[in-house]
């Protein structure tokens, strides 16, 4: 009897179209619950099939039909919206230690379209944010590793971009503005899971200061440690920072906007196809800050879950909300194990807020570039310098319960505007923060004045340590050994904030907080931080809202 004889591509077909199966019969039957629909499922995934077959027994070269068809996948979520995806097995496992696990990397958030990696946000406390990467940053190039073009995918960024913490990644950094491409090297090292970066009084003995960068597994437990550790140190109102929050569990943000908003009010619902993805979430029990003044910074990096907070708090005049308008992602992705170990996070609703309007900025399907090129959009029309520039749409306007006028459909926009500050930034920074020159040198300079340092309380360090030009000097020198030239009219415009650096850095390395708090870092850095200092000045009319 002749043997039968299949080619691998035979033996994993039951995979690859279990993918198209899962992904079309199985949450169609189980999301919408429709013969007709799934019929229609079933004839197009034998399509896929049979087009695979061929590809397979004839087609003139070697074809990767397992890539072809995680290829073909890919291409058909981008005809819905900027969010669906798929992910192969090692990248699904790997984008969740982000929220759980931790793990060793160069610390952003990061979305692909048009073949660029794009920046969505450095992480906060993160080997990125310290060299000086920013939101909108496009990524050409990684240790020699072009990461643009037809052949980039998630797994190719993380292989290049993580690795084993204390190895370097220099990276070539297209940015709006310069001409050339930026060098910057990174240092690789721990993303932790802590999620709030700092919790402290500020001088005044009645401020709190709170800054979450995501919302993790832990993120409500830190918070409300943090939240009743400041009311027993006498606090009474409170900045809440979610800058550069590019969100996480839905769950974690409600629970800590649970904590100022009283009674039992719907914090945000969902609306999609199939009822069965409809949900509200509401206020259930009595926080530990529903009263005292509250304000909440945002900016074009805080998306998703920090919108959801930040939005439901304005809705219900609970906090005054001050910086610039938000990211503007509103939609809801539902995660779907698939039997290889991959994973289709596909979207099923759009979340609301209170006041019933959507977050979710405008896309046209199957155009990510439109999409994600949103925000240099709104750089080119003056938008993170002016708020006059933020152009509304008055067909969604809506109210908050105590009658002011908010909308939606775009993001969060704030009632007190604070434009980016740009006034230090030159190409020579850039270049001191592409080598890592001032993180090295902040670093050295307290190994080497550990035991002086060690001696000063945090309080004179924070009135009386002054970053002097002869410590600059030395970081000048650092520069020109490694072919930075000394330009005067850009030193000249940097040196402020380079002090400032210098020093925030310094008192992180002495003064070490625990639970993965930056606190001695955001005390230094809050003395020069335009947003911090317009929220202090607001806490009145933080006082008043509602009233």
């Amino acid at each position: 009897m002749q043997k039968i004889k299949n080619s691998k591509f035979t033996i994993r077909i039951p995979i690859i179209v279990a993918i198209t199966l899962v992904a079309g019969i199985q949450i169609g039957a189980k999301f919408f619950g429709n013969q007709n629909m799934v019929g229609d499922v079933i004839k197009s995934s034998s399509k896929f099939k049979e087009i695979l077959t061929y590809i397979d027994r004839s087609y003139v070269d070697p074809v990767d039909t397992d890539s072809l068809a995680e290829y073909g996948i890919t291409k058909m979520l981008e005809k819905l919206d900027p969010h669906t995806a798929y992910l192969p097995a090692k990248e699904a496992q790997l984008a969740m230690s982000e929220l759980q696990n931790g793990f060793d990397g160069i610390g952003v958030e990061f979305n692909v379209f048009n073949d660029t990696v794009y920046v969505v946000t450095p992480l906060s406390g993160g080997p990125s944010e310290e060299v000086g990467i920013l939101s909108g940053d496009a990524i050409l190039e990684a240790n020699d590793v072009d990461l643009t073009g037809e052949q980039l995918n998630t797994r190719l960024i993380f292989n290049t971009l993580r690795g084993e913490r204390g190895t370097e990644v220099k990276m070539k950094i297209k940015r709006k503005g310069f001409k050339e491409p930026l060098e910057f090297t990174v240092l690789r090292d721990k993303i932790p899971t802590y999620s709030v970066d700092a919790s402290y009084l500020m001088e005044d003995g009645i401020t709190g200061y709170i800054k979450i960068n995501r919302f993790s597994e832990t993120t409500y437990d830190e918070f409300l440690a943090g939240l009743k550790g400041l009311k027993s140190e006498g606090m009474t109102q409170l900045v809440l920072d979610l800058r550069g929050n590019p969100g996480g569990y839905l769950e974690r943000a409600t629970a800590i906007a649970d904590e100022f908003i009283s009674g039992n009010d719907v914090l945000v619902y969902t609306d999609g196809k199939d009822d069965r993805n409809d949900r509200k979430m509401y206020a259930r029990h009595k926080g530990v800050f529903e009263k005292g003044a509250l304000v909440v910074l945002v900016d074009e990096g805080s998306a998703s879950a920090s919108e959801i907070v930040s939005g439901a708090l304005q809705d219900y005049d609970r906090a005054l909300i001050i910086g610039r308008r938000t990211f503007g992602k509103g939609l809801v992705q539902a995660p779907i194990s698939l039997s290889d170990g991959s994973e289709l996070r596909l979207t099923i609703s759009r979340y609301y807020i209170p006041s019933g309007r959507s977050i979710q900025k405008p896309y046209t399907s199957g155009d990510l570039q439109d999409y994600y090129g949103e925000l240099n959009e709104r750089s080119e029309h003056g938008e993170f310098f002016s708020a006059d520039s933020i152009k509304n749409d008055v067909k969604n306007q809506y109210k908050t319960m105590g009658g002011r006028t908010v909308y939606g459909g775009g993001g969060i926009t704030p009632d007190v505007f604070v434009s980016r500050d740009t006034t230090h930034i030159s190409r020579y920074l850039m270049e001191l923060y592409g080598t890592n020159i001032i993180r090295e040198y902040a670093l050295e300079y307290s190994n080497d004045n550990a035991d002086k340092l060690n001696k000063m309380p945090f309080n004179s360090f924070l009135k009386s340590f002054n970053v002097t030009d002869a410590m600059l000097k030395e970081i000048i020198k650092k520069g020109e050994s490694l072919g930075i030239e000394y330009v005067a009219k850009d030193y000249a415009k940097s040196k402020s904030f380079i002090q400032g650096q210098v020093k925030a850095l310094i008192a992180r390395s002495i003064w070490k907080d625990t639970n993965g708090l930056s606190n001695s870092f955001y005390k230094v850095i809050g003395k020069d931080d335009e947003m911090l200092k317009a929220a202090m000045s607001h806490f009145e009319e933080a006082k008043n809202l509602g009233k």
